[in-house]
């Protein structure tokens, strides 16, 4: 039997694949998921019954993911934002981490009250992690050096940079732990009545306001969206690609580390090393399933986000693998892949029988 594969490139997206790609990606990644807890002899539906349900309804559950989210939306916006101008921002982690630096140092040498200390913070690390982004901005922008390049090797700067420092200068009188003294009241996030979330959970959702807004509704939006889907038209059209990628880079980066800040400040209440448990590489995927709008990058972080606390609740209840959430993550990652080859190629498999042989001596 002969089998033919034809590749074609479609001309137009039907909308179905376009708007359910995201929803057949997690049901992938959860359907072959599936296939490890039988191996490891645990009923998926029940499994998921207590990743996602109990995690929503349980109070404290709902907490903790609303709290994870607010670290995994600043950072996917960071990657997000980059992606939309055709550009590919890999180091979010590295200035999730200087973010956490400038607004630890301010939140620890600064005196002010509540009101004005912590928006100063959280704009020193908007600037700490901008600017870090901006160097491997610059670079692309001026002399297109290859950006995942120079933003994944920074990120392991930026991290041992943190490490130093709370080992050294700004390591705080706990003994030989590693560490920055505590933030004082002044400069950690209040709750927010009822909810019972730091407020760090409003400027993630303010993020997401403003980058749908700067999107959609401002020429600087356009041009990252015009320069992303066709730079040399933008060139041509009077756009500065240069202005476009520092710009891009420079605000994802401020994103970032916001998130740094708010994890310190409203999470861990002081300067740890290794106190992200890798959200800026987690952005990668939240910023591939949410491409289409800033409140899809929303919708993505909260489902990583109950990933992470379900895939707790999962290992205490089970004695699942933690690294089963890494599995979902990666697989999620490869559905994406499959996806957008799908959504650029029409693939079409031909089935044929091959010719019967002619009888002997048949000419």
């Amino acid at each position: 039997m002969n089998v033919s594969v034809e590749l074609s490139a479609r001309k137009d997206v039907p909308r179905w694949l376009a708007v359910g790609t995201p929803v057949f990606t997690v049901l992938g990644a959860l359907a072959l998921s599936a296939v490890a807890l039988v191996a490891l002899s645990v009923d998926p539906i029940a499994a998921y019954n207590t990743m996602f349900v109990e995690t929503l309804t349980d109070p404290f559950g709902l907490r903790q993911t609303a709290t994870r989210t607010v670290p995994l939306v600043l950072t996917g916006l960071a990657v997000y934002l980059p992606l939309r101008a055709g550009l590919w921002n890999v180091g979010a982690e590295g200035q999730l981490y200087m973010g956490a630096i400038a607004g630890t140092w301010i939140g620890l040498n600064v005196s002010l009250p509540m009101v004005a200390l912590i928006p100063l913070a959280v704009l020193g690390a908007a600037v700490a992690g901008g600017l870090w982004a901006g160097i491997p901005g610059y670079l692309k922008a001026k002399w297109d050096v290859n950006e995942i390049i120079t933003t994944l090797l920074l990120t392991f700067v930026a991290t041992q940079i943190a490490s130093y420092l709370v080992r050294g200068p700004m390591q705080g009188g706990s003994g030989n732990f590693p560490g920055s003294d505590l933030l004082p009241d002044a400069a950690q996030f209040p709750a927010i009545p009822l909810l019972d979330v730091h407020a760090g959970f409003l400027v993630g959702l303010l993020a997401v306001a403003a980058t749908a807004v700067l999107l959609a509704r401002t020429r600087a939006g356009f041009e990252v969206t015009f320069v992303g889907s066709n730079p040399l038209a933008g060139v041509q059209a009077g756009m500065s690609t240069f202005r476009v990628y520092l710009f891009v880079f420079l605000v994802g980066g401020a994103f970032a580390g916001i998130a740094g800040f708010n994890e310190i400040s409203g999470v861990q209440e002081r300067l740890i090393p290794e106190f992200s448990p890798g959200y800026g590489f987690t952005a990668i995927p939240i910023a591939l399933l949410g491409r289409n709008g800033a409140v899809r990058v929303l919708l993505a972080a909260a489902f990583f986000a109950l990933l992470f606390v379900g895939g707790s609740k999962l290992e205490v209840a089970y004695g699942v693998p933690a690294a089963l959430v890494d599995v979902i993550q990666a697989l999620v990652i490869l559905f994406l892949i499959t996806a957008e080859f799908v959504k650029r190629y029409r693939v079409d498999v031909e089935l044929g029988r091959e010719p019967a042989a002619g009888p002997a001596g048949e000419a």
